[in-house]
């Protein structure tokens, strides 16, 4: 458990620190690490469901296929993700989550698959919003038992000062995915489709 804390920590440190130095240089582009994070591998943990497997995960056509490749914050600065897509990205952070809590499984008996519908980041003056939508499904036995559409939204204070806003916009996109997945954990009917 404190190695998950540690672990949770280091990813926001080191996003801060790749987010200023991108400042620093002028127009760049940041890749938001994968970790695992406490309180999803607590929930999981705490109320174990069947060990199960991450399927395919895209990005839906349109809005959602144009902004997987990357995010521009305030012009210049670009949130990109991990593997060259957000929706690989979701399907990362949903991987490390599972085997953080030691449920990640192989053997197709539980596979979860998701489409992210919208995905949005504006490190706007005054006001910063990030937004991060997906639809999950569930195939249990090969039939599909779940399929939902969740959203994480997050609304912060945004600085004037781009060297300010940038790496908080970083950050709290970032944490979308976490939130997300941890939605996912707490919603009663993927408990119910995925339990022992």
């Amino acid at each position: 458990m404190t190695s998950v804390f540690l672990a949770t920590g280091r990813r926001v440190a080191a996003l801060s620190l790749i987010a200023v130095a991108a400042l620093a240089t002028g127009c760049a582009s940041v890749t938001v690490p994968v970790t695992a994070s406490a309180p999803n591998v607590e929930r999981l943990k705490s109320s174990p469901p069947a060990p199960m497997g991450v399927g395919e995960f895209k990005a839906a056509p349109g809005k959602a296929a144009d902004a997987d490749k990357g995010l521009s914050v305030r012009g210049g600065n670009t949130i990109a993700p991990q593997g060259g897509s957000f929706a690989v990205q979701l399907r990362d952070q949903l991987a490390a989550e599972l085997k953080g809590a030691g449920l990640l499984s192989t053997d197709g008996r539980i596979v979860v698959s998701g489409t992210i519908t919208d995905n949005n980041l504006d490190a706007g003056i005054g006001k910063g919003i990030g937004r991060l939508a997906a639809r999950f499904q569930v195939k249990r036995d090969g039939a599909q038992v779940f399929d939902k559409e969740l959203v994480a939204a997050a609304e912060w204070e945004s600085s004037f000062m781009g060297a300010v806003a940038i790496p908080a916009a970083f950050n709290q996109y970032g944490a979308l995915y976490q939130k997300l997945i941890g939605q996912l954990f707490d919603d009663a009917d993927f408990k119910a489709a995925v339990k022992r």
